[in-house]
């Protein structure tokens, strides 16, 4: 596990000048609207006024951001073109042109740098998929494949391979890869030691996505943005691209289409940041947030698995109204102690029956984690369980305590219990949002393991516990 180094300096809220009853609402809020919150960390006037980890999750770990990653690579971007190697006219045929196709359109020969960080190249979906089954070791070359259907820079669409495109352009111009540049413009020099990446099976960074940053690197990035790219006598990111980055470039349309509200997805979209109804925000599936609000000073960064707009729902609704409250030394240490307390609950039920259980798997279910068939066995030790999937990997289960083994490579932190005789454990891929309850029926030797929320990297609980993490064709 990384070492952790303190990032940001410290604050009672009350002496930063606000009140610790608005966080203790905003708590209060995520709570009653069941958002499983996995850390939260609030920054007022540059200090750290309020920090937490629900438990099994903790302050050293780095969390998969999903799409917040995007915001990181548009700084790399943003760093290239400061230093000449990149503009925001460059064209993707100009920078990769081993990666354009025969049947190149006019639109496709057209998409610039701008197109890509703004995504506004034309396309009317999410390209990712269509265009890595149109060409599985290309994503450029199926992305300038596929139909447009919007003239460039016209129509804000969501397009993950906007960002891949991006992160193998900078890659080409700075003769890096995107992992090694932002750690030596980035991450070093503010002291973040333990950003990790899931990669294509090329070995090349997502770009789009598989970051994993500790809670505290977040809102370091966030209050790095905050201070227009600068950290501490170092100007990391030029303040004009900060500017640029974080300022509306087009209108969104709504990012939900169920008919929710997804208000803060609706405000306009910069250079791989969504602008809010206060501020801006970096955002990943899930709940993964990094929000900046420069009229307060302000910056909150959240792992989690949930609704990220419920979350920012909760920020504007709890959080700002103690903004400009004075706060008192008790209200500071009862929310101290609330902090201290944060955890997710163990599955409840006994340590017993002191028994062995097999049963079959049934991958029936909606989500289901596993192969149909795998061979699963609880076997009890040393005061927990062990379980065994087949050949494919032993898991290690606490009673009432949250026990962590790495059989792939990536931690995976459990406890489980006996109902009767149904044996239930919780999974936690504790480096993600995600978990897998396993429900094993002693008696039938039947069980069922399913996702809380499937990885948009696929259902397999193997694949995600491996590292490094690699989910697609090779890249070239």
């Amino acid at each position: 596990m990384p070492s952790q180094r303190p990032l940001l300096p410290r604050s009672a809220p009350a002496a930063s000048g606000m009140s610790s009853r608005s966080i203790v609402a905003l708590l209060d809020r995520l709570e009653a609207r069941s958002v499983e919150c996995h850390s939260l960390m609030v920054v007022h006037h540059g200090r750290v006024v309020a920090e937490g980890w629900w438990a099994p999750y903790s302050a050293e770990r780095p969390h998969l951001l999903y799409s917040l990653t995007k915001s990181f690579t548009s700084m790399a971007v943003g760093i290239a073109i400061a230093d000449g190697l990149l503009s925001l006219d460059d064209r993707v045929v100009d920078v990769l042109p081993e990666h354009v196709p025969a049947d190149l359109s006019e639109q496709g020969s057209r998409i610039t740098v701008h197109h890509l960080l703004s995504m506004t190249a034309g396309h009317p979906t999410d390209s990712l998929g269509e265009a890595w089954e149109l060409e599985p070791d290309d994503l450029v070359k199926g992305f300038l494949r596929l139909p447009f259907a919007a003239a460039e820079g016209t129509r804000h669409s969501y397009d993950n391979s906007t960002t891949f495109i991006l992160a193998r352009m900078v890659e080409r111009v700075t003769g890096r890869d995107l992992p090694g540049f932002l750690d030596e413009r980035l991450f070093e020099p503010m002291g973040v030691d333990h950003a990790e990446w899931d990669r294509v099976a090329s070995g090349a960074a997502f770009g789009f996505h598989g970051l994993h940053l500790t809670t505290e690197a977040v809102a370091a990035f966030g209050e790095l943005l905050l201070r227009g790219g600068r950290w501490g006598d170092q100007q990391l990111v030029p303040r004009e691209w900060v500017e640029l980055a974080t300022g509306r470039h087009i209108d969104c349309v709504p990012f939900k289409d169920d008919g929710s509200d997804d208000a803060d997805f609706a405000c306009g979209y910069g250079y791989q940041i969504w602008m809010s109804r206060h501020g801006y925000h970096g955002h990943g599936s899930f709940g993964q947030q990094c929000v900046v609000v420069p009229s307060h000073d302000l910056v909150v960064a959240v792992t989690a698995q949930g609704d990220a707009q419920v979350v920012l729902d909760a920020l504007w609704e709890c959080l700002l109204p103690g903004m400009d409250e004075v706060g008192s030394a008790r209200d500071d240490e009862i929310l101290a102690d609330r902090l201290r307390g944060l955890s997710l609950r163990p599955v409840p039920g006994s340590a017993g029956p002191e028994r062995s259980a097999d049963a079959r798997l049934d991958a029936s279910a909606e989500g289901s984690a596993l192969p149909d068939g795998t061979t699963v066995r609880v076997v009890p030790a040393d005061g927990g369980w062990l379980i065994r999937f087949d050949s494919l990997l032993d898991v290690e289960v606490g009673h009432g305590v949250w026990r962590e083994s790495s059989p792939l490579g990536r931690p995976v932190v459990a406890a489980g219990a006996w109902q009767g005789s149904t044996f239930l454990a919780d999974l936690y891929v504790i480096t993600t949002p995600h978990r897998v309850r396993l429900v094993v029926d002693a008696d039938a030797g039947t069980a069922v393991a399913t996702w809380s929320t499937v990885p948009l990297t696929g259902p397999g609980l193997e694949l995600h516990v491996r590292s490094p993490l690699m989910t697609r064709p090779d890249v070239a």
